[in-house]
């Protein structure tokens, strides 16, 4: 019988012998590998926590002492220990085990989303909790990968922590260098002097006591040692600077913040892991613990690839760490091809990211314009207000970020881009429904969100030919922000425009007929809209479709469109309240156009864990299911049309 087979709770690893419990690392990471590239999912993070979750289960008590995971992506091991080995095979699928901690799988999970950087703040929150409580001998531990601690919402959670020493914090820096990508900034110049100081100061100590008692010989070797580890310290003042060669002493920025510093400690050796665990319980006030750790250790594919170490993975191969279904040309593709030539004649272009460079992109301008190229790390309100001075200084940024982390920088969207009327472009990365990353990780707000920002322009492409042509556009405006959005995945085959109307695209135009139906489509909804608007006409309802391009401000024709229609029908993969649909309504109102709205769009903010199609299926996105809208609608307008018939569709608004 495996170890991992005994083990259904926490307290089932605390009679392991060292011994089996290096054994059992090996057979969870056997699982992770096995039942990950089944499913999908984070893996290289997960590897890399293997010893560090077991020597947190053993030291402290959970639920009761409350384990939170910043970021929430590593949590798997967590998983497997606390009960839940037997569900990893519906990982990330529909009604199946969530990719994060899920509060509503088990009480061993305190946070529901996965955004980085939040976990401390969350930990200051629970520790003043459990004071007012009296519950002194309740401990709070959260694990911050020192990518999240690029955020700056970690930095005020430190500030509030350091205040309160009589709260029992324990922090666990989990330090494999990269979020994403390889962490950036001060911050990881100051976690690589600390190592740096690890390495020079087990030297020096081994060199002490092996060499002090060998003789005239042992204390000539001993001096040689004592000048390479000075020769470090020089080395680093030499590359990092004074400030940074003063690091690598034990005076570390944790200790100056007031906080208790323990380590470095290797990260993959679970006697010194509970050791200094140990110690950070025991002494009563707020600590750091500092861990080293390898991203995808104990897997080839994943230490051996340089760019994420299999960071977050579709289903592969488990033997090669391959995929093993290719996604062809994928939007974020399109994106940072289209970028790099732009750039090319563009030198005021500059690119910005928050820690995922090869996640949006722009791995591609940054080998081939480095000095251009900006990685703030995961900080995304940093990203949007430094690309406001850059924008004031001439140069046009161009900030590449997942839809849903945008939610974080809406304030510096407002008030230092739009507010000043910068020309900045914003390109929004799975927009719309997400899916398998579950409620989290949608890009479902951006359109109702953005709405509200006074001169910001909005463009959704429909399909790779109307991003470049778009981009472009957006990266013309100099005296506005501008936003390019487009989902997750694959880019769909060209949607060639039947005819112009104005700044619209007129995809298909209804038969000559009477009461034909107006089908908005925002971006990547068009194909379905064709569809939907073929399976009109076979049931004697004529569409026409068209693509406003952009969005935000809609096009000036819209209105008139809309009037010689008997209906107006609105699809977006977003809100429905608030997004572009709302816009309709309000423009046709204003315009005076009378033309009934139906807005079609995502009627939850929070979907449940499923696959994109699922979700879009789910929130009647589908043709088949905008077809049925359509005709349905439009047998009601009719009704209401007709004399005697009910006076509930007549006027504009919006019927959902």
């Amino acid at each position: 019988m495996s170890l991992l087979a005994r083990i259904d709770q926490p307290a089932d690893l605390r009679g392991l012998s060292h011994p089996e419990l290096v054994r059992l690392a090996g057979e969870i990471r056997d699982f992770l590998i096995r039942h990950v590239a089944a499913t999908g999912g984070h893996l290289g993070p997960n590897l890399g926590v293997v010893e560090l979750t077991l020597a947190l289960h053993r030291v402290f008590d959970s639920p009761r002492d409350r384990l939170l995971w910043d970021v929430g992506h590593q949590a798997y091991v967590h998983k497997i220990v606390t009960g839940r080995a037997g569900e990893f095979t519906g990982l990330r699928q529909r009604g199946g085990l969530s990719g994060y901690p899920s509060r509503e799988e088990s009480a061993h999970d305190h946070i529901e989303h996965s955004h980085a950087s939040a976990a401390l703040s969350y930990a200051d929150g629970m520790a003043k909790a459990a004071q007012f409580a009296g519950e002194a001998d309740r401990h709070i531990v959260a694990v911050v990968g020192d990518g999240a601690l690029t955020g700056g919402l970690a930095w005020e959670a430190l500030n509030n922590i350091a205040e309160a020493p009589g709260r029992p914090v324990v922090i666990v820096v989990n330090d494999n260098g990269r979020s994403y990508a390889p962490t950036v900034g001060g911050l990881a110049r100051h976690l690589a002097a600390l190592r740096a100081h690890a390495g020079y100061e087990r030297l020096a100590g081994w060199g002490k006591q092996a060499l002090g008692g060998a003789g005239t010989p042992g204390r000539a070797l001993h001096r040689t040692l004592h000048a390479a580890k000075e020769g470090i310290k020089e080395g680093l003042r030499a590359g990092l600077g004074e400030d940074h060669a003063e690091a690598v002493t034990p005076h570390s920025l944790f200790g100056a913040l007031g906080l208790q510093y323990i380590g470095p400690v290797d990260g993959h050796d679970i006697t010194a892991l509970e050791a200094a665990l140990e110690r950070a319980k025991a002494h009563g006030a707020p600590a750091v613990v500092h861990c080293i750790t390898r991203k995808g250790l104990g897997y080839a594919p994943a230490e051996q690839d340089e760019e994420d170490h299999l960071h977050g993975i579709g289903t592969i191969d488990p033997r090669t760490g391959r995929p093993l279904r290719p996604a062809g040309l994928t939007w974020s593709a399109a994106f940072g091809r289209e970028l790099v030539e732009l750039a090319d004649t563009q030198p005021e272009v500059v690119a910005i990211t928050a820690a995922m460079p090869g996640s949006v992109g722009l791995n591609d301008f940054a080998a081939r314009y480095p000095a251009r190229f900006f990685d703030v790390g995961i900080a995304e309100q940093h990203a949007v207000a430094s690309a406001a001075g850059m924008a004031m200084a001439g140069l046009h940024p161009v900030i590449a970020l997942y839809g849903t982390f945008l939610n974080r920088a809406l304030d510096q969207v407002l008030m230092d881009l739009a507010l000043h009327r910068l020309g900045a472009t914003l390109v929004l990365d799975r927009s719309g429904v997400t899916g398998d990353d579950g409620p989290s990780h949608n890009g479902l707000w951006d359109l109702a969100m953005l709405q509200a920002v006074p001169g910001l322009r909005i463009a959704a492409p429909r399909d790779a030919r109307t991003l470049r042509e778009q981009l472009r556009q957006a990266v013309s405006v100099t005296d506005a922000p501008t936003v390019l959005r487009y989902p997750r995945g694959a880019v769909g085959p060209e949607i060639p425009a039947a005819g112009r109307a104005g700044a619209v695209d007129v995809l298909r135009e209804a038969a000559p007929g009477t009461d034909p139906v107006l089908l908005i489509a925002v971006g990547t909804t068009a194909a379905v809209a064709l569809e939907a608007a073929g399976l009109c006409a076979g049931r004697g309802v004529e569409v026409t479709v068209v693509d406003p391009r952009w969005v935000k401000p809609l096009p000036g024709e819209l209105p008139a469109l809309a009037a010689g229609h008997a209906l107006v029908v609105t699809v977006e993969d977003g809100l429905r309240t608030g997004g572009v649909g709302t816009a309709v309504v309000q423009a046709l109102q204003e315009a005076g156009v009378r033309t009934p709205v139906r807005v079609l769009g995502v009627a939850d903010g929070f979907p449940r864990q499923a696959t994109r199609a699922e979700i879009l299926t789910e929130a009647g996105l589908t043709a088949r299911a905008v077809a049925d809208t359509v005709i349905q609608a439009a047998a009601q307008v009719a009704a209401a049309a007709s004399p005697g018939g009910p006076r509930t569709a007549s006027g504009s608004g919006s019927e959902r």
